[in-house]
């Protein structure tokens, strides 16, 4: 007599993929399920996803390019103008996001050039800076091309003065400007008379003083500021508050050792310790330096940077060089300050996206729980966010640790084969610029990169990878 079929005696095991339909008919009939999010790949790349997971070079590629990315160790090690950090000139600027020149430029990253201009003292007027740009009498070029990065519109001009990180590990060095504030400041598209002040008392006192107390001490370890943030309230994107208190613990007293007057240096503590944002332009060149150190490792799918200019969104990938791979910037879902609403909100823009890029930001905002309101989510979001981004990315940052996930590592290194394979996009949370140019800042709210970057990144790997694979 044979056994009995334990299809008729054993209770089933169900386990419902992709169709929720299913899943919701069997429990509502008390059949006990297990659904797996599971979605196809991207429309389109099948065969290329298929020719890049069989290229034998992939794995260890990956495994080479997050190593170095994880080893990054950032330190602040100076403050200087653009004129010597970059080797910029009268009439050259750089600018956040894929190269752009005037004629396809957002309002906001219009308004940015505008006021570099006029802060410049190359016109007058805004009228006249416009037409010198319109003339085309600027050179333009991507912030990511001199190994540096800016926040939103991320213009920088040869008199503006910026952060100097070192990598001490790889020996490498990145750049970024020093932040001023929110609402109508220049890399939000402003640029009025307060602005142009703003930009002038940072570069006459504000820089200086900021190099005089940074050469003073030791380099400042700026992995150890983020880890600790991260475990106390912050994301490192949208929210630094507790990563600029300690930043600004480190610098005070050489401040006031430095022989400067008073009040200059109890206006520059005011300013530094009121913008919660301050941090963001040290954490972001910390980024940068973390994720050139896994760039140009042949067969590599990491990807190593993701930057918006306002009208294009595009990200580099380690396996294939300097190339952008763009689609069209997509406006931010947030919440908006005052008056303003979406109608008023210009596309996704600037480097600050080099935050996920490495993991931080919109990747850790289980992190960050008080930021939820700030840019329209709840808890239960923050924490979801984190932890889809785990099926990205290839590794978990032992450096930056998330204490309401037990203290597990921030996903960290977007894998291209892993976000076309799951059809999961990059959580990006960041600020909102008016898309008139001279607006400033409207909101603020979360967004993701268009597809299109990935399944193009995707081709290109593949057209990468040998014959043979």
């Amino acid at each position: 007599m044979s056994a009995p079929n334990r299809l008729l005696t054993q209770d089933p095991s169900v386990v419902a993929v992709g169709a929720e339909l299913l899943a919701d008919a069997l429990a509502a009939q008390a059949v006990p399920v297990t659904a797996v999010d599971w979605r196809p790949p991207l429309p389109g790349t099948s065969d290329a996803l298929a020719r890049v997971l069989a290229d034998a070079r992939r794995d260890a590629a990956n495994k080479v390019a997050i190593e170095r990315v994880l080893a990054s160790t950032p330190h602040l090690v100076d403050v200087k103008p653009a004129s010597e950090a970059l080797g910029l000139t009268a009439g050259q600027f750089r600018h956040a996001g894929p190269p752009i020149d005037w004629a396809r430029a957002s309002g906001p990253m219009r308004g940015a050039l505008i006021g570099a201009v006029l802060f410049e003292g190359l016109a007058d007027t805004p009228e006249a800076a416009e037409k010198f740009l319109a003339e085309g009498h600027a050179e333009l070029d991507s912030c990511h091309h001199h190994h540096a990065v800016g926040p939103m519109a991320g213009v920088v001009s040869p008199s503006m003065w910026m952060f100097e990180l070192e990598d001490t590990t790889h020996g490498t060095r990145a750049w970024c400007s020093l932040n001023e504030g929110l609402g109508k400041v220049l890399r939000y598209g402003a640029y009025g008379p307060e602005v142009i002040e703003r930009l002038q008392w940072m570069s006459a006192v504000l820089g200086p003083l900021l190099r005089t107390a940074v050469r003073a001490g030791e380099p400042i370890d700026i992995r150890a500021i983020i880890a600790q943030m991260l475990q106390m309230g912050d994301e490192g994107h949208n929210r630094n508050r507790a990563g600029t208190l300690m930043l600004l613990r480190e610098l005070l007293p050489s401040m006031v050792d430095s022989g400067a007057p008073t009040s200059d240096i109890a206006e520059a503590a005011r300013f530094v310790g009121g913008n919660d944002h301050f941090f963001l332009n040290l954490d972001m060149p910390a980024c940068k330096l973390a994720m050139d150190a896994g760039r140009d490792v042949p067969g590599s799918s990491l990807v190593v940077a993701m930057a918006r200019n306002g009208t294009d969104f595009g990200i580099q990938v380690s396996g294939t060089g300097d190339r952008w791979y763009t689609g069209p910037a997509e406006v931010p879902d947030g919440l908006y300050l005052g008056a303003y609403g979406p109608d008023d909100a210009n596309p996704d823009i600037g480097d600050s996206a080099i935050t996920e890029t490495a993991g931080i930001g919109g990747f850790a905002m289980a992190a960050a729980p008080a930021i939820v309101r700030f840019i329209g989510g709840e808890v239960d979001d923050a924490l979801a966010a984190t932890r889809r981004m785990y099926e990205i990315t290839l590794a978990e940052n032992p450096a930056y640790q998330i204490p309401v996930l037990d203290f597990r590592g921030t996903p960290t290194g977007i894998d291209v084969t892993k976000v076309v394979r799951t059809g999961i996009l990059p959580q990006i949370n960041t600020g909102i610029a008016g898309k008139v140019a001279g607006t400033g800042q409207v909101g603020a709210g979360l967004v993701t990169p268009p597809a299109a970057c990935f399944t193009a990144a995707i081709e290109a790997l593949a057209a990468s990878a040998p014959p043979s694979a």
